[in-house]
């Protein structure tokens, strides 16, 4: 991991629902999921395969959470057309907290390059997964995925570019499976 945020940013970012990011990791581990913005068919992307894996997901005892860079009511629109209401989530229209974290801005062959491309029209046509107007949020934001656990980041994926696609259940099983 590149960087990682001191507890007390942890401690500081709550749910829609209330709850501290903090508290929730002691209850269970937590995948919290930095998204791009709603526009971007690689954030709809990730938004159907944590739906088609949600259920595996909480299964290994995990508790998925997303932030995005909109406001909630939005985000909850997204979320419900991916069939992932209810779910917690935070809301980070300043980029914050994916500073924080140390999710950078993407350079042009991070968004814009061949391989992105080439994914782009995979993710978009051949997925389903449409494209739209870039949403709410800063357009070259690049994602990421952190394991929280007692509140501590216990590993995270850092995508290299805007088309990664992570394995989201071998990134929980690394280090959050019970023997």
């Amino acid at each position: 991991m590149e960087r990682v945020p001191d507890s007390e940013v942890i401690q500081e970012m709550s749910v829609n629902t209330g709850e501290s990011i903090y508290d929730l990791s002691f209850q269970q581990p937590v995948m919290l999921i930095f998204l791009r913005h709603f526009g971007c068919t690689f954030c709809r992307e990730a938004l159907a395969d944590i739906a088609e894996l949600r259920a595996e997901l909480e299964a290994l005892g995990t508790e998925v959470v997303f932030v995005h860079m909109s406001d909630n009511e939005t985000a909850e629109r997204y979320f419900s057309r991916y069939k992932l209401l209810p779910t917690r989530h935070v809301s980070d229209p300043e980029c914050r907290y994916y500073t924080d974290f140390g999710l950078t801005k993407g350079n042009f062959n991070q968004l814009f390059g061949l391989k992105s491309w080439i994914r782009g029209f995979d993710s978009t046509v051949l997925q389903l997964n449409g494209v739209g107007l870039r949403q709410i949020g800063d357009g070259f934001q690049m994602p990421g995925i952190f394991i929280l656990r007692d509140g501590e980041v216990e590993d995270a994926y850092i995508h290299r570019v805007a088309s990664d696609r992570p394995d989201y259940i071998n990134l929980v099983k690394r280090c959050c499976e019970v023997d």
